[in-house]
Formats: structure tokens, C-alpha cells, sequence
């Protein structure tokens, strides 16, 4: 059954890196210049700091990536795809539950797509027999509208 497109079911998040990390990259960047510059020709110099820019703008591009969306079909976090008759439960977790939940409490079958940036997280129940996952933990920076969005489109979806 499709779920109609409402505000309460709808949700999309990208993890993005935050901006500090971009700063330390300019930082770190500036540092190697420095560095290089002593012995390099400028040659060497220049296609070492657009080559170093590159790298280190493709790896946070990269990291902060991951997209959580709620849609018609199924909860999607990265690559990975719960549909909706498997999907169980969501709640909200606040610093310290997600972080007890990712440490003492984990379970190690569990899905994860965190990003240590991100400190509050959701727990989604998988309810599917056949699946080995208990539960996905999903880092977000909107953990109660997120849970909202999941558990209302369950409800929609039945």
C-alpha cells in the first residue's frame, strides 16, 4: 500500500560534516604548505596543495555523504533499505542513551550509520524474523522528528 506524501511522513537529512572540520582542513592545509614550501619549487609547491585540496575536500564531501530519508516504500540510511512491513518502532535518543546504546549496550548484529559529529541518534526495531538485525541506530541532529516521520509512516503503511 502506498503511503500518501504528508509533512508528518516525510523526512530527509544529510550527515554533513560541520564546519569546524572544514576549518581544520584549511588549517591542516595551510600548515603543509608551510611546510613544503621550505624545500619545494614552486612547481612542486602548487600541484602539491591542489592535489592535497582535493583529497582532503573529497574525503569530507565523502564522509558527510550519508543521506536518512522516510519515503513512501521504505526508511533508507545510506545504501541500506528497511521497508515498512519490516520496520519496527522508532524512539528518539539523547546523548547519553545513544551514546550507553553504542558502547555497554550494543548489540553487535545491530545496523549502524552514526557520525561522531552527531551526538543524538534513533533506534528503529527491524521486525523481521528472517533478519539477523535487531535494530538500526541512525544518527541525526532531529532525533524526535525523525522517530515522528518513521512511526508515522508505519502507521501509514499498514
Amino acid at each position: 500500500m502506498s503511503m500518501p506524501a504528508t509533512a508528518e511522513s516525510r523526512y530527509r537529512e544529510r550527515l554533513r560534516v560541520p564546519v569546524r572540520w572544514w576549518a581544520l582542513l584549511l588549517l591542516f592545509l595551510g600548515c603543509l604548505w608551510l611546510a613544503v614550501a621550505v624545500a619545494a619549487t614552486p612547481l612542486v609547491l602548487w600541484v602539491g596543495t591542489v592535489l592535497a585540496s582535493a583529497i582532503g575536500t573529497g574525503l569530507l564531501l565523502a564522509y558527510g555523504s550519508p543521506r536518512i530519508d522516510v519515503r513512501d516504500d521504505a526508511l533508507r540510511a545510506g545504501r541500506a533499505r528497511l521497508e515498512w512491513a519490516w520496520c519496527g518502532p522508532a524512539s528518539a535518543l539523547d546523548p547519553q542513551q545513544a551514546r550507553r546504546l553504542l558502547g555497554v549496550d550494543a548489540d553487535p548484529r545491530a545496523f549502524l550509520l552514526v557520525r561522531p559529529y552527531i551526538r543524538t541518534a534513533v533506534r528503529v526495531e527491524v521486525d523481521d524474523p528472517a533478519d539477523p538485525t535487531p535494530y538500526w541506530v541512525l544518527s541525526t541532529r532531529h532525533p524526535e522528528r525523525l522517530a515522528g516521520c518513521v512511526n508515522a509512516a508505519r502507521v501509514l503503511a499498514d
